[in-house]
């Protein structure tokens, strides 16, 4: 899909010499260029497919951040500086130790201004040019960003007040770990995205064991509404209740749908919100860990080759996959280890 890169630009924030946080600027925006655009893809799509991400807008004190928003368009490259500048402040103020680039990046997607601000480290990877020599080479890592804020800028210009404009990644171990990030843009959360997510799917499920429908028809429903999450989260847009509803079935005598239903339960669902990747894998598979186990299979298995006793609290496979068959039959048949001196 076409993507419109209007603005590029990279800092560094490291350690100098006395083992104090500093901050190296670039002179000025990279020129757009098709390898350039490829990486803003990258990064957005990152950005999308993370999960746990948290939705809200900037807080009523009008942080700093938000003003200097307000120059982007006479200076790029100054507003950067300054963006930079303030996130520098914001980890020493906290006491916070973050190294690695600042990427800024003004953009253009499915008709949609967009502003990400994340701060990424790099990882080494091995080249082979064509004289088959080897080098070494350090690229962005995109894949562990955990660092992150985009900003829907049409929507802050059309429809501030919904305060639903700023989107930020909360990180593998809540927002805690990024505190001083999303401090430092100014926001306030209003929307968990996973648990909206979660509400969503849960409706989904109890939602369908209430038709008069059979398992394989549940499944098709389900990869229905799996496929038009993925999809949402490929564009970067919202799931829409509404829309949702249409890859459900629906009673026309009733006029009962989706929509309806989810519109009388007693936690609400938001009308709309960002997919979250882990809840759209949900809906494909059973998944879970605990005391030493983990455990997944796909939804279709169960009552199949996979049952569960909730009397007795088991969980029967049959048809172990070969590898971990395999890894069970060896540990079996191996023999057992001889007795030390004196312990026979």
């Amino acid at each position: 899909m076409s993507m419109l890169v209007r603005n590029f630009i990279v800092h560094q924030i490291g350690l100098d010499n006395d083992e104090k946080l500093a901050m190296a600027a670039r002179e000025d925006c990279l020129v757009p260029s098709p390898a350039l655009e490829s990486l803003c893809h990258q990064l957005n799509h990152g950005f999308n497919t993370k999960p746990g991400k948290g939705i809200g807008g900037f807080s009523n004190e009008k942080p700093e951040f938000e003003t200097l928003l307000s120059s982007m368009n006479d200076s790029f490259h100054s507003f950067s500086v300054s963006t930079t500048k303030l996130l520098l402040d914001a980890m020493i103020n906290t006491n916070t130790v973050e190294t690695g680039f600042v990427v800024i990046t003004h953009y253009e997607y499915l008709a949609t201004e967009y502003l990400m601000i994340a701060l990424l480290n790099t990882k080494s990877h091995i080249e082979v040019d064509q004289a088959l020599e080897l080098s070494s080479k350090e690229h962005l890592d995109i894949a562990r960003m955990q660092l992150a804020v985009k900003i829907d800028l049409t929507q802050y210009a059309t429809q501030p007040e919904l305060d639903r404009h700023v989107a930020f990644i909360k990180g593998k171990m809540g927002r805690k770990v990024s505190d001083f990030f999303f401090h430092f843009i100014g926001c306030e959360e209003h929307i968990d995205v996973k648990e909206q997510n979660k509400r969503l799917i849960s409706s989904v499920d109890a939602y369908l064991a209430e038709e008069s429908l059979d398992s394989s028809e549940k499944m098709q429903h389900r990869d229905s509404v799996r496929e038009y999450m993925k999809s949402k989260i490929d564009d970067g847009d919202d799931v829409s209740v509404k829309e949702l509803s249409t890859h459900l079935p629906s009673d026309l005598a009733s006029q009962r749908d989706f929509t309806s239903y989810v519109a009388q339960l007693e936690t609400p669902v938001e009308p709309s919100f960002a997919p979250d990747p882990a809840a759209v894998r949900q809906l494909a598979k059973f998944s879970g860990q605990g005391g030493g186990v983990s455990v997944a299979f796909d939804r279709k298995l169960l009552g199949e080759r996979v049952k569960y006793d909730p009397a007795t609290d088991t969980l029967t496979v049959t048809g172990i996959p070969p590898n971990l068959k395999d890894q069970l039959v060896k540990t079996l048949t191996a023999p057992s280890s001889p007795s030390a001196p004196g312990q026979e």
